[in-house]
């Protein structure tokens, strides 16, 4: 994973049932499956630092996502260093891939996609997606160990 600015789709996995709080959102209740949340970081550091971050378990409370990070386990993310802003694509085009559920309103609070959250029982389909995509995309691993 580099430090280039671009887009990424983090990928999170529940084991389990739970409810939690998102600040102003409301309660999200999380079901055992895959959790995709498509991010962009075209800030410093880039996706390396924005994907780490929501790696790490003590992060602070800032987005959405780090409050279901907190009750999911990271596994990766697939990024993209284009120059342009893909995270409405690839949002858009998550909400329409079969067997994905869109959480609706979750962290696309400043744009007009229906959400940047969605939710798969297998993590098959999410792959699928991504491997076909038209613009290079690369797969990063997440190992606890050694971030």
């Amino acid at each position: 994973m580099k430090s280039d600015s671009g887009t990424y789709a983090l990928i999170l996995r529940s084991d389990g049932e739970a409810e939690v709080s998102v600040g102003h959102w409301g309660v999200l209740r999380v079901q055992p499956g895959y959790y995709v949340y498509v991010g962009s970081a075209f800030g410093p550091g880039g996706v390396k630092a924005r994907v780490l971050r929501h790696c790490r378990e003590t992060a602070a409370i800032h987005w959405h996502i780090d409050y279901l990070r907190n009750v999911t386990a990271p596994l990766g993310a697939w990024c993209s260093y284009a120059t342009r802003d893909l995270e409405h694509r690839w949002a858009k085009a998550l909400a329409t891939q079969p067997n994905v559920t869109a959480v609706h309103g979750f962290g696309c609070s400043d744009c007009a996609c229906g959400s940047h959250l969605f939710r798969s029982r297998t993590k098959s389909g999410i792959d699928r997606y991504f491997r076909a995509a038209v613009v290079r995309i690369e797969r990063w691993q997440f190992h606890p160990d050694r971030g």
